[in-house]
């Protein structure tokens, strides 16, 4: 719950630019809390997010930002130092912000760590069952008037590999295990041993789960060790049948590769939430592989795995929580 300010507090006024797409429809609740913390609000017009042109252009005009993945670049923050003293990120990744840049410059980058950890374990599990089950294909074709029974599988009879054992990679290992799924991971640090002694999952190499899983699911943060992490080679790995899951970040993947792995029928499926480029342009291969009568198995959404109102309500509290504190306004 999010509650204003005591009417006590006597603020010094600050500009803020208000640019999170999930916060941004709710403006008329929000804003009387923000303004009586002292904030006067630019609340620029928003597609998916601002680039580094869209916030260049109020360089210098803001001293804290409320933002979804805006594109905070080196160069935009430089523009907008030193004035800018905080930026609060709605959610938990910060991929589209240069760290080290505001780090440089000291201005404060703060998040919701752990933000979406249950939708988002749901929806993988959520892909699963529907591609081990065929649910969504099925349903189509009897829509179409086709009686077609199509073979599924128990998730029981299948191997999930989960690539990220972070938070959400532990999440979605302790639901796939009540499908008594069999388990492998993979992470770049070291996963606790009472966590692997619970859930029985076998860490092993990234090239071995691939090889082995019928599922993989990606839950890795965005970062130099990640970027295309599945590519052409990895790609190459998977099972014929296997089946990629992506609700992590879209640039995890290179989404060409995977296209071609697609095409080839090099890989049985994918399910993707995010993408290399949001939204999905109009003309990706990707959105008519389910309608081109061959056997692509494709699941496509439109980067919604964190949809929670009890999960958004939480982080729009901690954005504003996190911004007041950053910008060093304290109650009375």
């Amino acid at each position: 719950m999010i509650t204003p300010p005591p009417s006590t507090l006597q603020p010094r006024r600050y500009t803020v630019l208000f640019s999170a797409p999930y916060m941004i429809p709710f403006l008329p609740r929000f804003r009387p809390i923000l303004e009586g913390y002292g904030l006067e609000l630019i609340v620029p017009e928003v597609h998916e997010r601002l680039e580094e042109a869209d916030i260049l252009k109020y360089a210098g005009q803001f001293d804290g930002a409320i933002c979804g993945d805006d594109r905070y670049t080196a160069r935009v923050l430089e523009a907008c130092a030193p004035r800018l003293k905080v930026i609060s990120k709605w959610g938990t990744g910060i991929d589209s912000i240069d760290r080290d840049a505001a780090a440089r410059l000291g201005i404060a980058v703060r998040n919701t760590p752990n933000a979406f950890t249950l939708p988002v374990a749901d929806t993988v599990m959520g892909y699963m069952l529907a591609f081990a089950r065929r649910q969504p294909w099925m349903d189509r074709a009897v829509k179409a008037g086709r009686w077609e029974k199509l073979m599924g599988r128990s998730l029981s009879e299948c191997t999930l590999g989960v690539v990220g054992v972070g938070t959400i990679g532990k999440a979605v290992i302790r639901r796939a295990r009540a499908f008594g799924m069999k388990l492998l991971g993979n992470d770049i640090v070291e996963i606790d041993h009472v966590f692997l002694a619970e859930t029985g999952v076998e860490m092993t190499a990234l090239d071995d789960l691939l090889a082995r899983a019928d599922f993989v699911s990606l839950n890795c943060d965005l970062n130099p060790t990640s970027y295309h992490l599945i590519n052409a080679r990895t790609l190459a790995l998977m099972k014929p049948t296997g089946v990629l899951i992506n609700s992590a970040r879209g640039p995890i993947v290179d989404e060409a590769a995977l296209v071609a792995a697609l095409q080839s029928g090099q890989i049985g499926g994918a399910a993707l939430d995010v993408y290399e480029v949001e939204p999905l342009p109009h003309d990706s291969p990707l959105i008519t592989m389910d309608n081109d009568g061959k056997e692509h198995r494709v699941m496509l959404a439109p980067h919604n795995a964190n949809s929670s109102p009890a999960a958004w309500e939480r982080v729009h509290a901690n954005t504003i929580r996190n911004l007041v504190e950053g910008l060093g306004i304290r109650g009375q």
